[in-house]
Order: structure tokens, then sequence, then C-alpha cells
């Protein structure tokens, strides 16, 4: 008898209706639709059936009594890149509730090489000499060679390809440069790009003309990809930034998405309305163009932002030699503090309006460690220097470069954006922890909080959004934006990415002093139907795969 029960054993187990069901939750399906009470069955890594599943049975069973089950959240952007191959187990993230992440900027994982500095590390946070890659397609089996716990994504960033054909340099590109960024462009959407992703606030991506900014876009958009873009200023000039950003939208045929859609420049606060108006205008005429928001006050450059473009040209050693020459620092000072007039440069010190408006992220050199998660007010008083001496004393010992928080936007300009329905949510972060190589310096607190802070803040405490439309900002409409669209809804047939969650309690706890603390309220986090987070501790499954794009065949 004993034995023949032995035998059954098997059977039975195929004869399970789900691999894994959750039960009992309150599901928030991504739709933006109400909730409602209901189960979700999950077989073969996908979604098999959602509501009241009565006695159907399964091999493993979740009870999400009194919590919120929801598609996995999608951030539409992210700079987990190089973090994901010190550790793929994306922590910080992971315990957010994200599933997917959407990288790329000015500077992407590829490609590498061509003019670029073998140590350049302007770009992407791994330099040239590091890298064991040349295109995405070597980036993607890289990352799988390791494991990574959430899915990824990437666009290729229209800085990488300027620096790989022209080098780090201004002046215009030639023709035969402008066919050979096309290539890259090519290259990289058959790869599985999303499209092509810009940073023009500053070198090399200022140096970027608007016409090769649309010649990058019109081969992306051969591929059915998209233009998304850290506009040129997010100051004075923003209104033109948003003109420039659609005008490529519409020469190349490309949608855009705007990325951390904001005004950061303390004397233009509350013209928000008016900004969402120019983008609703260009909505109703029929052109694609959304937006994204990280829910903080505050974004993070680097204290070099601060150094005009003409200063930055070369690279971070010559940078560094014109700020040690004592016949360039009238300019330097002159330019700083005033700002260029008539150029669309982003002078972030005028944006923020003091030094006390940024804190240090990370020093490399042990000298000045010190100073990290300090004010730059409190810097220059240690130092006991002028301003501008500090800051080029800074940058100097730092090899050019000082990771930075700058407070150069408003709570009510955000919350008037957050509430747009063409506005996603992005974190802006990237996949660090608490303990490790990935816990040092300061880093901006959404990097550990950005998801929860949106469902316990702005939906629980301030009813800025519905729990239903929060949750549509982080999933479906992401996805939607990524090109995944079997992913970020609960559905049968998606692909079984999901977060559970207390709505109830979920918070973010990193402070910009103490930014190195998880959120909480985050119980269960699923990707591609395998259990990554269980009761808020990371398991250490690595189940994620590549988001290709359009220009490739899907493969999970």
């Amino acid at each position: 008898m004993n034995r023949l029960l032995l035998a059954l054993i098997p059977a039975l187990a195929l004869a399970q209706d789900f691999d894994t069901l959750i039960r009992n939750g309150i599901i928030v399906d991504g739709t933006g639709n109400p909730a409602f009470y209901g189960d979700v069955g999950i077989r073969d890594r996908r979604i098999a059936a959602v509501g009241p599943l009565g006695n159907r049975t399964a091999r493993r069973t979740i009870d999400a009594k009194g919590l919120t089950v929801a598609p996995g959240f999608i951030d539409i952007h992210n700079h987990s890149d190089a973090p994901i191959l010190v550790d793929g187990n994306a922590q910080s993230m992971v315990r957010q509730g994200v599933t997917s992440m959407i990288f790329g900027e000015g500077g992407s994982a590829a490609p590498i090489g061509g003019k670029q500095p073998a140590n350049a590390t302007s770009n992407f946070d791994i330099s040239r000499s590091e890298a064991k890659w040349t295109d995405l397609a070597g980036y993607f089996a890289e990352v799988l060679k390791r494991g990574v716990s959430t899915n990824i994504g990437t666009y290729v960033g229209s800085s990488q390809v300027w620096t790989y054909v022209h080098g780090a340099q201004a002046g215009p590109a030639t023709a035969a440069e402008l066919d050979a960024m096309r290539e890259q462009v090519r290259i990289a959407m058959r790869q599985g790009a999303l499209g092509v992703a810009s940073s023009l606030s500053g070198p090399p991506g200022s140096w970027i003309d608007t016409a090769t900014l649309v010649a990058m876009c019109e081969v992306a958009g051969g591929y059915g990809g998209r233009y998304s873009t850290h506009m040129r200023t997010e100051g004075h000039g923003v209104f033109e930034s948003v003109a420039e950003a659609l005008e490529i939208g519409r020469r190349a045929h490309v949608p855009v998405d705007i990325i951390h859609l904001k005004i950061a420049e303390h004397d233009m606060w509350g013209q928000m309305p008016e900004l969402i108006r120019s983008i609703e205008s260009a909505r109703r005429n029929g052109q694609d163009v959304q937006a994204n928001v990280y829910p903080y006050r505050a974004g993070q450059n680097n204290l070099s932002a601060i150094i005009p473009p003409w200063a930055q040209e070369g690279g971070a050693a010559a940078m560094i030699a014109r700020l040690k020459d004592p016949a360039l620092r009238p300019r330097l000072e002159d330019e700083i503090v005033h700002g260029i007039k008539g150029s669309n440069w982003y002078n972030h010190y005028t944006a923020t309006g003091s030094w006390e408006g940024m804190l240090l992220v990370s020093l490399s050199n042990p000298k000045y460690s010190r100073f990290a998660g300090k004010r730059m007010s409190e810097v220059i008083q240690a130092l006991s220097k002028p301003p501008v001496e500090a800051l080029l004393e800074l940058l100097i010992e730092n090899g050019g470069s000082v990771p930075t928080v700058y407070f150069h936007h408003s709570e009510e300009d955000m919350r008037y954006a957050l509430r747009q329905p063409f506005v996603s949510i992005g974190s802006d972060g990237a996949a660090v922890k608490t303990e490790g190589p990935l816990s040092s310096g300061n880093p901006h607190p959404r990097f550990y909080g950005t998801f929860p802070r949106v469902l316990g803040r702005y939906v629980r405490e301030e009813h800025v959004l519905t729990i239903e439309e929060a949750i549509r900002k982080m999933t479906s409409a992401n996805a939607a934006k990524a090109f995944q669209y079997d992913r970020g809804l609960l559905r049968p047939g998606m692909w079984a990415d999901v977060t559970v969650f207390n709505a109830g309690t979920v918070i973010d706890r990193a402070t910009y002093e103490q930014p190195h603390q998880y959120a909480t309220g985050i119980e269960y986090v699923i990707v591609n139907g395998d259990v990554v987070l269980e009761h808020g501790r990371h398991t250490g499954a690595r189940p994620g795969v590549i988001l290709y794009g359009p220009g490739r065949t899907q493969r999970p």
C-alpha cells in the first residue's frame, strides 16, 4: 500500500491546476479599473486564471488575505546596467516590487569601443577597458550568464553612439560620421534596443544637435522604436526643450517619452500646468508623446554639471587641466555663478539657487570621503575657501566626478505632473543594497523607495492618486512604452510578473541623509512565475529575461 501511494505522488503533483495559486487577494489588475477580491493562478510561468478560483489546486498556495495583488512594477527609467553585473539580485529594486527595469539615457551598455577613451566612464558606469562586450548582444549575453532577478530592457544612448563615432568632443558630425551613427543605431535596434535615448543637459549630449538626433531616431523609427529623452534643459528654456523633443518625434516619426518631467529652476516653479498644456496640445494633434516622473523634489546628476560645456570637452582629464589653469578661473567663476547668456546650457547652480541645495553622494578620493552626505554649503565652510574654489578642488581631487543630489524642483509641480494620465512612474535610480560594494556613498533615496513612496505617501496618505491609477502608471502604462504587450496586466496568458504588498503599510524608508534603507510593505515578488521575494526576504532566484525591442523577436 505504501508503495502504491509513493507511486501516485508524482501523478498527483502533475494533476494540480496551477504551479502557484495566490488566494484571497485584493486584485488591482493594472488596467486602472476598480480593485476586486479574487485569486490568481500561475502555470508554466504565465498567468493562467484570475478571479474566484474556488477549489482549484496548486503545488504552492500564497495566502494574500488583506494584501493587494498587482502586476509586477516596471521601472521605465533605471540605471542598473552596471550594478546588476555586480549583484544580479537587484536588491533595492526587487524590494520595491520591481519586476522589470528599463535602462538607457545618454549612456547605455553599448556600443563600446570606437573613439571612446579606454578609461571613459561618463556614458556608462563600466569603462571600455573593463567591459567584456562591444554591442548590446554581448551585454545581454553577459547579464544572462550571471543571472538577474528582474527582467531588463534598454535603449541605445545617443551620447554612447556619438562618442563611439565622433569621440568625446564637440563639433558637427561629418556626413560619414552621421552614416556611422545611423549604423550603430541600426545594429542596436536589430539586437533588441527599445529605441534611442538621450541626455542633453551636459556633455557629450549637449554637443549633439537636433538634426543628428533626428537622424538617429529615424533609424529607430524604422524598427518601430521610441525616443526617450532627458531634455536639453529642465530650467530656463524648458519650454523650448519640450518643443525640441516634440520636433524630433515629428521629424523622425517616432513616439516620445520625456524622462523625469520637471521644472528644475527655482524662479520658474509653478509653471508646470503651462508646460503640461504644451504637451497636451501635441497629443490632441495626434502626436504620441508621454512622460515619466519620480516622486521626489530633488534629482541626481554630478557636481561636474556645474562646469560649462566648453570646459568639459575632451573628457575628464582635459576638464581637470582647464580647472587647474589660473587663467581660466575668472571665466569659470563668472559662468558658474551667472550662467552663459544666450546659451541653452542647463546650469545646475542657478537652478538650485544656492550651494545649500546640493548634497554630495560619494567621493572617490579617501581624503574627501567625509563629505559624502553633506551639503555643498557645509563643504565650503569646512574647507574655508571661496565657493567656486572649493567646487573646483573637489572635482580636481576626485577625478572630475562627484555624484550629487540637486534640490531644484517643487513638490507642487511634481504632484501636478504625477496626476496627468500620460505620465507614468520611473525611478531614475539603480539597484543597490545595504551592504557590500553597492552600499557605498549616499545615493538618492529613489534608489530604494520610488514605488513604495508613491503607494504609501501619494496614494494612502495624501490621495494624490487612487491605488488603481498608481498601479496602472507603474505597470501597463510602462509595459506599453517598452513594447511589452504580454506584461503589465493580471490577465490569463500574460507572463507571471506579480507584486503582492500591504497597501496599509507600504512605504519608503530611505532619506536623503540616510538612503541605505529598504522599503517596507512589499511581501512577495514573482518574476516569470518564480518567487524572488518572500515575506520581504530575497530568495536568491534570478529568473529575469531580456525584454527585446520591436526590432528583434521577443524571446522570454
